[in-house]
C-alpha cells in the first residue's frame, strides 16, 4: 500500500532533515494535504506528531482527529501510555508505538494482547544499525535485528522501518536494511526519492512518501491510480 505522510510540528504539516528538528522545510496546514490526498485517491495516510515524539505525550490530537474523519489513518508520536493508545485507537485505524516498545517491552505486549496486532505496529528507528529513540533524538544501543525478533516473540505483526540517515534526504531507501528482515510485514520509510523507489516499495507491507511528494520527485497522483497495476521491480 502507498501510504503518504504528513508529519506535524507546532501545527504545521513540515518534512525534517536525518530527524533533525533544527532542520525542517514547513509545507503548509496539514488539513489541507490531507484533503489533497484524498483527492488523488490515497486509501491511507501515515500520521507522525512530532512534537508528541519528542516530549513523550500527544500535542497535535485536535489536528490528528479533524485529519481522520478525512482519510483512514496510522499515527504515531508521543504515544507511551494505555490512556493514549485506548484516546487514539477511537479515531484511528491502528498506532505506532516508538520510544515506549524500547524502555518497556511488556507494555508493547499488553497493548497486543488488548488490542489485538492489527492495530499496534511499532517503529523501528534505525542508525548506524542501532535503534534510536525520543523522536530520534537518542540512542539506545540496541541492534535493529535484536530487537526486532524480540518484537516478533511478542506477537507483533507490522513494523515500521526508518533508516535515520535516509529520511528527508531524497537519496534512496536502505534496501538492504529492508532486506535483512524476515518474519514480519515491514513498511518502508525513509530515502524514497523516485516513482521507481516505490513501486520496489510495493513488494513490502507499504511504502511511506513524504518529502519525496512535498518537493516533487514523485508522481504521486499517477502512483495512487495505478498501485493496484504497479509491476513489482
Amino acid at each position: 500500500m502507498i501510504i503518504p505522510a504528513i508529519d506535524i510540528l507546532g501545527g504545521e504539516a513540515v518534512r525534517l532533515y536525518k530527524g533533525n528538528y533544527t532542520e525542517k522545510t514547513v509545507y503548509g496546514n496539514p488539513l489541507e494535504m490531507a484533503k489533497n490526498f484524498q483527492r488523488m485517491g490515497a486509501r491511507y495516510l501515515h500520521i507522525v506528531d512530532l512534537d508528541g515524539a519528542k516530549t513523550g505525550s500527544p500535542c497535535n490530537l485536535e489536528i490528528i482527529e479533524q485529519i481522520s474523519e478525512i482519510l483512514p489513518i496510522q499515527v504515531g508520536g508521543g504515544i507511551r501510555t494505555a490512556e493514549t493508545v485506548s484516546r487514539y485507537l477511537q479515531i484511528t485505524d491502528r498506532i505506532i508505538l516508538g520510544t515506549i516498545s524500547v524502555q518497556n517491552p511488556a507494555f508493547v505486549a499488553e497493548m497486543i494482547q488488548t488490542w489485538g496486532p492489527e492495530k499496534i505496529l511499532i517503529g523501528v528507528d534505525v542508525r548506524d544499525g542501532e535503534l534510536a529513540t525520543s523522536g530520534w533524538l537518542d540512542s539506545s544501543g540496541i541492534a535493529y535485528l535484536t530487537f526486532i525478533e524480540t518484537l516478533k516473540d511478542m506477537g507483533v505483526k507490522t513494523i515500521v522501518v526508518t533508516d535515520i540517515l535516509k529520511d528527508g534526504t531524497l537519496t534512496a531507501p536502505n534496501w538492504a536494511l529492508y532486506e535483512s528482515i524476515k518474519g514480519v510485514d515491514v513498511i518502508v520509510s525513509g530515502g524514497v526519492s523516485s516513482n521507481d523507489h516505490v513501486v520496489r516499495g510495493l513488494n513490502y507491507a507499504g511504502v511511506i512518501i513524504g518529502k519525496a511528494y512535498y518537493e516533487g520527485k514523485v508522481d504521486m497522483e499517477w502512483l495512487l491510480a495505478n498501485e493496484s497495476s504497479l509491476v513489482l521491480i
